[in-house]
């Protein structure tokens, strides 16, 4: 497994030189402490958590995964001791609520961490992710009193927290959800039902865990308008808010998987758990949203990791590994073979990765100051702007970086060769860990479905239009910059393109239903080369204007522009491909009677 080492160059010329943090969070509510030097401070010590004690833990939870008994599960060797320290450094209660013991910083820089976390040990990382979901749930619909018992418990990390939707019938259909809650005298309900695939659902890491729980109350509308939002802790609080008594909820066991072996993948049955009501009754479906858009973007997180550790481990690989000469002459001559960095096709590979890396990073940090915006921004007018566009990026974010990232990921172990699909070097196991990606917290289909369909469609393009005019404001201001023109003018002519498309798809769509579902994958996978197109030929342009002004490091300028370059030219026609297939038709799909598979 390689070292992870935190791209701190990289992520400082997203937030400052790209992004403009500085005065992002100058335009904020309440982050006044988010000073340069704060900011600087605070990355730099999470970067060394990250590299010393949790990416050395990355392969032995791999090796050791989780094991279930009668009295619970223990963690991999080193994680529980790892998560002292993350409570211990205050990381827990970094973004949240300073009226319950939270740091107040913005979310964004929360989630540089979480890139951190994330590509250095992303099972490890799951634990106080879900925790974040939890957080953010208790603090939008619960009462005054949830938020004194739980919260606080969670955003100082003493506390740990889940999301319980998925049951053994029913995966992303949860109007089909089965699990019921009983009204107690107390006011308290009674939890009964089976919830599968519930990550971090039990462990040894912490004192307690808070389920948040998707039930139905007796007599609750049928499909998805019937379901309501649970608080069940595994144990139950103390008058003083201690962690007392065991619950009616228990692990009945935990997957065998594929990958993240170190995060505990369990099966929880509440056998008529108490549990406490959040948010109003029947609404719970749009109270879990705040948790699983939290988790959704957690997620896009997963591509950018991937993405990163491949190209961190297979880029030094590249420099080592010698084999074969360049076919231009011997580069090494010294030596008995070329490293194989000097051949074109593991340039192509380690470029793409770098490519996906690097623009997953500007993304996913884009997404994050929008969140900030909706959280703390000045004015109700901002807010809103930033809610539509946050729901508009959202599902590309998940979806786009989750596939490209594993995309990444299969290349990093490709420029090992036979070694890739050796455990000792860790590129199988980044393969492996990523795959689940694109499954939970919805599925690249449903979140394709979510785009096209939700976002898009029912609210007439304006979503899309809300995006595209800004990339077309960017293009009409350096329209006579020779230097960009490059990217500008291909930039132009596609977000032109795709106005065009969603006009055509959404015609089509108005004569079949079915069109939707046939065009939204290959929809989605054109928005995200185009929105990675947009912030490429931006960070081109902050490149060129610091090579402009004169700098220390041109050498790193230069790599921008030449990586902005490849993807112009080697990943951004896949775009075109996904055009063709997406104004195919639903008949190429829906015309083969379903007897006619099996033939």
């Amino acid at each position: 497994m390689p070292d992870y080492k935190a791209p701190l160059r990289d992520i400082k010329f997203v937030m400052t030189e790209l992004l403009d943090s500085e005065q992002h969070y100058a335009n904020l509510e309440g982050a006044e402490d988010a000073s340069p030097d704060m900011v600087d401070a605070i990355i730099g010590e999470g970067a060394k958590f990250c590299e010393q004690v949790l990416s050395p833990l990355n392969q032995v939870g791999d090796k050791e995964g989780c094991t279930w008994s009668e009295d619970g599960v223990k963690t991999p060797t080193g994680f529980k001791e790892a998560y002292q320290q993350y409570v211990e450094g205050g990381w827990p209660s970094m973004t949240a609520d300073p009226n319950y013991g939270g740091q107040g910083l913005p979310h964004s820089l929360g989630l540089v961490m979480s890139e951190m976390v994330g590509t250095a040990n992303w099972s490890w990382g799951m634990y106080p992710g879900l925790s974040h979901g939890a957080t953010n749930t208790i603090e939008a619909h619960g009462t005054e009193e949830q938020k004194q018992t739980y919260l606080t418990k969670l955003i100082s990390g003493e506390w740990t927290g889940t999301m319980c939707l998925t049951e053994p019938h029913c995966g992303s259909d949860l109007g089909t959800l089965r699990t019921k809650a009983e009204p107690n005298a107390d006011g308290t309900y009674a939890i009964t039902g089976t919830k599968i695939f519930i990550s971090a659902g039990e462990h040894d890491m912490a004192e307690n865990i808070v389920h948040i729980v998707l039930a139905r109350l007796p007599g609750a509308p049928e499909g998805t308008k019937g379901i309501s939002l649970f608080i069940v802790p595994k144990n139950l609080p103390n008058e003083d808010g201690a962690s007392g008594e065991r619950n009616a909820v228990s692990c009945g066991s935990i997957e065998h998987k594929m990958g993240i072996h170190g995060n505990a993948t369990c099966v929880m049955n509440f056998d008529g758990a108490k549990g406490w009501l959040i948010g109003p009754e029947n609404k719970g479906l749009n109270c879990m949203f705040t948790f699983m858009n939290t988790a959704r973007i957690g997620t896009a997180i997963q591509g950018l990791g991937a993405a990163e550790l491949g190209f961190q481990g297979s880029l030094a690989y590249a420099k080592e590994r010698l084999a074969m000469r360049s076919l231009s002459g011997a580069k090494n001559p010294e030596g008995i073979a070329d490293p194989i960095i000097v051949h074109p096709d593991v340039r192509r590979m380690l470029l793409t990765q770098k490519a996906i890396a690097e623009g997953a990073r500007a993304l996913i940090y884009l997404t994050a100051q929008q969140a900030d915006i909706v959280h703390s921004g000045k004015t109700e007018e901002e807010r809103k702007a930033a809610d539509e566009a946050l729901g508009f990026l959202t599902p590309i974010a998940k979806a786009f970086l989750t596939e490209i990232g594993y995309e990444a990921a299969n290349l990093g172990m490709q420029v090992y060769g036979g070694h890739g699909f050796i455990s000792e070097w860790g590129m199988e196991q980044n393969v492996r860990d990523a795959r689940i990606g694109m499954i939970y917290e919805g599925t690249t289909g449903i979140q394709a479905l979510d785009l096209l369909g939700r976002k898009v469609l029912m609210t007439q393009g304006e979503s899309l239009k809300g995006f595209t005019k800004q990339v077309h404001v960017f293009c009409k201001e350096n329209a006579d910059n020779e230097q960009l023109r490059e990217f500008i003018e291909p930039l132009a002519a596609l977000n032109k393109e795709w106005g065009d498309l969603t006009m055509k798809v959404g015609m089509t769509a108005m004569k079949n239903r079915e069109e939707v579902g046939a065009a939204s994958v290959d929809y989605l996978m054109y928005s995200g080369y185009a929105v990675f197109a947009y912030l490429w030929a931006r960070m081109a342009k902050v490149a060129l204007d610091k090579m402009v002004e004169g700098t220390t490091e041109e050498m790193f300028y230069n790599a921008k522009v030449q990586t902005a370059r490849f993807y112009f030219k080697r990943m951004l026609p896949r775009a075109k491909g996904h055009a063709e297939s997406m104004l195919a038709g639903a008949d190429t799909l829906m015309d083969m009677p379903e007897e006619a598979f099996a033939l």
